[in-house]
């Protein structure tokens, strides 16, 4: 495992936590680019793995990431156009697209094995920190309901992708 994995999970899972430590809870607008922001960087990194990676079960999860995220993030942008909502840029959607930008250079770098093993071991960390933060911060923060049942429903999709990406680590070498 990479200790990089480990630190942009770390800063994930800080930035992501950080609104639940305000006094002020992040509001549906905040929340809205929050989830939009974590489903853009889980797509750029599905198709990083898909340019770099050789793993037919790597690129296979990959694919589902893209596809997947992608589907979300549709649904997202077409709800707060039916609501009439601007999604606001905020310091936790800056800090993931900061570390996110940071992560895929360092993952530019590596090749083969490596690459896979550290594209998947990220996943985890990534689909983990995620989905907490969705369970404990974005959906009990949300007030429309269309924007909760979104979120629960791509909690429920997230946890597949955890539960997908911890079998791919176990099986990468």
């Amino acid at each position: 495992m990479l200790l990089k994995a480990f630190g942009v999970a770390a800063a994930l899972t800080f930035t992501l936590a950080a609104p639940a430590a305000y006094a002020q809870a992040p509001n549906d607008a905040q929340i809205a680019h929050i989830a939009y922001t974590a489903g853009t960087i889980d797509v750029a990194a599905g198709k990083q793995a898909l340019a770099k990676s050789q793993n037919k079960a790597v690129r296979d999860f990959a694919q589902e990431m893209v596809r997947d995220h992608t589907a979300v993030n549709d649904q997202a942008l077409a709800l707060v156009k039916k609501l009439h909502v601007t999604p606001q840029d905020n310091p936790t959607s800056q800090a993931l697209s900061k570390d996110a930008a940071a992560k895929l250079a360092s993952y530019a770098k590596l090749s083969g094995a490596a690459f896979d093993k550290a594209y998947v071991t990220n996943e985890v960390a990534f689909h983990k920190t995620v989905n907490g933060a969705l369970s404990k911060t974005l959906i009990p923060n949300a007030k429309n309901p269309e924007l909760k049942s979104l979120l629960q429903t791509g909690l429920k999709l997230f946890t597949e992708h955890q539960t997908h990406a911890e079998h791919l680590a176990a099986g990468l070498k």
